[in-house]
């Protein structure tokens, strides 16, 4: 694979990341996957068993989740690329729409996510986060 595919590869992926701090969902966020993407969400404080979603899981868990946050940040602390892989360290904020544990509507989460990308012609084909969210 070339520098220019990861170098690509990598600026898709900060994309997907603006795309949802500003919200996208449906169709808008459907187009940064390949039909047949399978997303990994290893075990955590919000999904203990962890998750295996394929696209219409992915896009169903993006609606539960803005019923429960009211906004979201992501901010790439690293980033690396090669070929048709992209690996993120992201610091993820968001603000609760509803009362969640110990913390009120309008109280802020705050996660360290591992995120693992694999495109296929530019879009993503694989996703896995090691989510590691701070005590609330």
């Amino acid at each position: 694979m070339s520098e220019a595919t990861g170098s690509s590869n990598l600026a898709a992926a900060r994309r997907y990341l603006e795309a949802l701090e500003r919200g996208a969902e449906g169709d808008e966020l459907a187009a940064f996957f390949a039909p047949e993407v399978v997303q990994e969400e290893f075990p955590n404080r919000l999904v203990p068993a962890g998750a295996r979603r394929d696209l219409a899981g992915l896009l169903e868990g993006r609606m539960r989740g803005k019923q429960v946050m009211r906004s979201e940040r992501y901010e790439v602390r690293n980033a690396l690329a090669s070929g048709d892989r992209v690996a993120l360290e992201v610091l993820w904020s968001g603000t609760l729409a509803i009362e969640l544990g110990a913390l009120p509507a309008g109280g802020t989460m705050r996660a360290h996510f591992g995120v693992f990308l694999d495109y296929e012609d530019g879009k993503i084909v694989a996703q896995r986060n090691y989510d590691c969210f701070e005590p609330w």
